[in-house]
């Protein structure tokens, strides 16, 4: 499928395009209200309803959801996945749309959850309640090695941050992480965002910034590896796939991601979709389901091989 061919009126495009297309460089109620809205209709219209079981649960005062694959469940592993939405946007309706491709497609339960949102909760508040849902995992009694890290977009940024904690703190990390998009650099100077301005079907400039700078602040500086951790070390890192589209102004936030994690002894895998664009695997269509039939293929291929 050739990006061209991409249908921007289909109602499940418009509605994450709508996520994504703050027209300046500042978040508005009214914009925080239409993007949340857009993305509560994305998940409703996205998220796939069968083939999985759901279960709502809470660890302390965050909502999580349980979503098993109904069919060749293999519940020795666990994936807990961070949804994106700049972190500004999302929950678990919009969380389900990966999480149930992910169960489905890999055999695994997903954890989602509904980590606090910007401009309300700035940095630390959603990686604080990222590491309390792994703590809950971990009192449950699985295995730091039974849990695979999953993340797109903000929710990448996100679980690379977990990882980077876990390293520091000297604890055990996950036995692999699952990138769909990530956003590893806040400071937005790669050259894909020209490269790929009119080309993302999705993603712009603007928007980064301004979920940016709801995120972590104005007087901040995004270059800081806490935000963005492109910038930190990849020493001890876990395997790691990476999957992007070639068409996506984040495009070079994954290419350098891989270029730094091989350079610190790294596992890390790149997937660059010639097709795709920014968390194209959200999407009903056949270029996902190949997708994410590359991604099962790579983790049966680490996990039991």
């Amino acid at each position: 499928m050739a990006l061209l061919k991409i249908n921007l009126n289909d109602p499940l495009m418009k509605a994450i395009k709508a996520v994504n297309s703050i027209g300046g460089k500042s978040l508005t109620d009214e914009d925080l209200k239409k993007q949340r809205s857009a993305m509560e209709l994305a998940g409703k219209l996205a998220a796939p309803t069968g083939g999985v079981t759901v279960e709502a649960f809470t660890t302390g005062d965050i909502s999580c959801e349980w979503v098993k694959p109904d069919l060749a469940h293999n519940p020795q592993y666990i994936i807990l996945y961070a949804h994106g939405g700049g972190y500004t946007c999302g929950g678990l309706g919009y969380a389900r749309i990966l999480a149930a491709k992910l169960a489905v497609s890999t055999g695994f339960s997903v954890v989602s959850f509904e980590y606090r949102l910007a401009p309300e909760y700035q940095y630390p508040a959603p990686l604080e309640d990222a590491m309390k849902v792994w703590s809950y995992l971990m009192d449950k009694g699985y295995g730091a090695k039974q849990v695979i890290f999953a993340g797109d977009s903000a929710g990448g940024n996100l679980v690379l941050c977990m990882t980077r904690k876990l390293l520091e703190e000297k604890q055990l990390t996950p036995r692999c992480v699952l990138l769909f998009s990530p956003w590893t650099d806040m400071t937005a100077t790669a050259s894909s965002y020209e490269a790929c301005k009119e080309k993302d079907p999705i993603l712009t400039k603007d928007y980064v910034i301004g979920v940016r700078d709801a995120y972590i602040g104005k007087d901040a500086n995004p270059a800081e590896e806490i935000y963005s951790p492109l910038n930190g070390s990849f020493v001890g890192f876990p395997p790691t796939y990476i999957m992007v589209g070639k068409n996506e102004i984040l495009l070079d936030d994954s290419i350098s991601l891989q270029k730094k994690m091989h350079k610190a002894g790294c596992n890390a895998v790149i997937d660059i979709e010639k097709d795709g664009w920014h968390v194209y695997q959200q999407m009903p269509l056949p270029l996902a389901n190949r997708a994410m039939k590359r991604l099962s293929d790579y983790l049966s291929n680490l996990i039991y091989m």
